[in-house]
């Protein structure tokens, strides 16, 4: 029911930065957690960060991040769009991977890729040194 679709990913140096977007079709955001996962090859499944899209007017509210982008990324979503948006700044190397956004329902983010249920395909991210 839900379709999520990202873009935003592209070729930047390190040190540089980029902006992610998800855009979701089907479904508002208004009662749904959104998160940013990532994954390089020959790497797992890697939790980014979630934002819940509930019932306050926050449009998105209660972020929470992955240790390894804390101070560097920052997720944010609009929901007159449905749209949920990944800001990267101070990018690394080791940040290279696709970049897809997932959905779940709920109030309180998870960074168990299991338990969100819908699920974009991705956006290359690269980083060059």
């Amino acid at each position: 029911q839900v379709q999520l679709v990202e873009s935003g990913g592209g070729l930047v140096q390190a040190g540089g930065s980029l902006r992610l977007s998800c855009a979701a079709s089907g479904r508002t955001f208004s009662s749904y957690i959104m998160g940013w996962f990532r994954q390089a090859p020959g790497k797992e499944r890697e939790f980014v960060a979630a934002i819940t899209l509930a019932t306050s007017t926050w449009s998105g509210t209660r972020p929470y991040y992955a240790d390894s982008v804390k101070g560097r990324f920052t997720i944010s979503a609009d929901n007159a769009v449905n749209t949920v948006y990944l800001h990267m700044n101070s990018l690394k190397p080791e940040d290279t991977a696709v970049y897809a956004c997932a959905a779940r329902r709920g109030v309180m983010p998870t960074r168990r890729a299991t338990e969100y249920d819908y699920w974009g395909r991705g956006t290359q991210v690269t980083v060059s040194s």
